[in-house]
């Protein structure tokens, strides 16, 4: 499948096809809310999502003001009365869903206070959401729009959840400046989708990698739901490219993936104010490490004058290649787990006999630090929200903080759940086994709760030139999962083909 995708003329992108969010992520639409909805009744619902007016991935001058953008679990799908064969098309994680069993929860981190059991929505069975409609207007716009958009909806939805966003100016919670980093589309296709081994990191992604029905980094599509031509006799979806005589369910479409994530920013901040004994600068240090960056955004890396593919942010041009050892960036730092920026390879001077040595695992020094999976096979495209009011370092250290909530809606997008979104959480985030890192979760989100065997996971290792690591242990649990889903953001032709309902 790689080399016949490899070979097929790229079409070109139907932006039209494509809903906003995947290309925009709507930045000057500083008001948000994503509203969580259970079908009532099958036919109102339908009624409505035909007269939704969803903001596609067509560029518009002047840029629309508001957005409106809809995605699906696939228990909305059955509750909409999609086909039981079409849902089967897409991948097992989707279909049962992040809260399916204990198993799940415990490789995605979420046990103890973040146990599915314990969610304010998405755990229970009667508590997972349907229908995902999210709303973004530009300031003093949201409550207007909110009410032409949601018109008629109560006929055919009750509300699960309403999840308000906070405009904080670029900044997360914990006051550091957040979205710095996202993978680069190649929107014109230009980048040869096969599986070739690439020794250099690249911030340019296969469309592949976000959207079904394009190839991906592997050169192959992603499975979804391809129908026989008389299952869409009205010719509404697209013919799937690497099977054109088949209707493309998935194509323009995307997993999107949605947590609720509290933020102890109290919590976190007299902890390290603790460690450093109340310290000013060795507790803004501490937190850096913590984290990756400084922040205002600037890796701890250091910036180098490499050039990387697709990436255009001077604050990104950087790869953890000079600092095998976390001498400068832990090894464990959030940011450092969250995107290795390694390539496919380990480094090495260039030529054949180099690169079999390598690849064949001779050369001793290459393989100690070939020990995280290729990084381009697992990026995330993010588009999340903070809520809550914003706390300032003073009032958090000072245990000042409002009784309400404030944390983050993670989403993200892309186009394999597993391959994406489960193995950065699972097996960078929560594992404890991060490019060798002795028995640590992501010191940020992780659970730092005891394993089931006894392991402790709640110590952060800061390797030194000479001697062993100062290691920071006792870390309480600064983030908290309070729901979650997985969703089908389907592109319009998809959405017009669920609001009419199979033949």
């Amino acid at each position: 499948m790689g080399e016949a995708a490899m070979r097929r003329p790229a079409r070109q992108v139907d932006y039209e096809d494509i809903q906003g969010i995947v290309r925009f992520g709507y930045r000057r639409m500083t008001q948000a809310v994503f509203l969580l909805l259970r079908v009532t009744n099958a036919d109102a619902a339908r009624a409505w999502l035909a007269n939704a007016r969803i903001t596609s991935a067509m560029t518009q001058e002047p840029p629309p003001t508001t957005a409106l953008q809809i995605a699906f679990t696939s228990e909305g799908l059955r509750a909409l009365g999609v086909a039981e064969d079409i849902i089967e098309g897409f991948s097992s994680e989707f279909i049962v869903g992040m809260s399916s069993d204990p198993a799940h929860a415990r490789r995605l981190g979420d046990i103890g206070p973040s146990d599915p059991a314990q969610w304010q929505w998405g755990g229970a069975p009667e508590a997972i959401p349907h229908v995902m409609v999210m709303l973004y207007a530009e300031p003093g716009g949201l409550e207007a729009w909110g009410m032409e958009a949601m018109a008629g909806a109560e006929e055919g939805f009750v509300q699960l959840a309403g999840l308000g966003t906070s405009d904080m100016d670029g900044v997360e919670p914990f006051g550091f400046v957040d979205g710095i980093s996202e993978p680069t589309i190649d929107w014109q296709r230009e980048r040869p989708a096969r599986d070739e081994e690439r020794e250099d990191y690249t911030n340019l992604s296969c469309l592949g990698e976000y959207l079904l029905g394009y190839p991906n980094e592997y050169g192959g599509y992603t499975d979804r739901p391809l129908l026989d031509p008389q299952r869409d006799p009205d010719a509404l979806l697209s013919p799937a490219e690497e099977a054109p005589d088949k209707a493309d369910f998935g194509r323009n479409g995307s997993y999107l993936v949605l947590r609720q994530l509290e933020q102890d920013v109290s919590g976190f901040w007299r902890f390290i104010d603790a460690q450093v004994q109340g310290d000013p600068t060795d507790r803004k240090r501490l937190a850096e490490a913590m984290v990756g960056r400084t922040m205002d955004g600037e890796p701890l890396v250091g910036r180098t004058n490499e050039a990387i593919d697709g990436e255009d942010d001077p604050r990104n041009s950087f790869t953890y290649r000079d600092d095998d050892a976390g001498l400068r960036c832990p090894i464990g730092a959030h940011i450092r787990r969250s995107n290795p920026r390694n390539a496919d390879l380990p480094a090495g001077p260039p030529g054949f006999v180099s690169w079999a040595k390598r690849t064949l695992g001779f050369d001793a020094e290459a393989l100690a630090g070939d020990l995280v999976a290729s990084t381009r096979f697992h990026r995330l495209l993010r588009r999340g929200r903070e809520y809550g009011p914003g706390v300032s370092l003073a009032d958090a250290v000072a245990g000042q903080v409002p009784q309400e909530g404030t944390g983050l809606h993670f989403i993200c997008l892309g186009a394999n759940i597993a391959r994406q979104f489960e193995f950065v959480q699972s097996a960078w985030l929560s594992g404890i086994r991060f490019n060798g890192s002795p028995d640590e979760s992501d010191p940020l989100i992780g659970n730092h709760l005891p394993r089931a065997d006894g392991t402790a996971t709640d110590c952060f290792s800061m390797p030194v030139a000479a001697g062993p690591a100062q290691r920071v242990c006792g870390l309480p649990q600064f983030v908290t999962v309070l729901g979650g889903a997985y969703f089908f953001l389907p592109g319009l032709r998809a959405l017009r083909y669920i609001a009419k309902g199979e033949p």
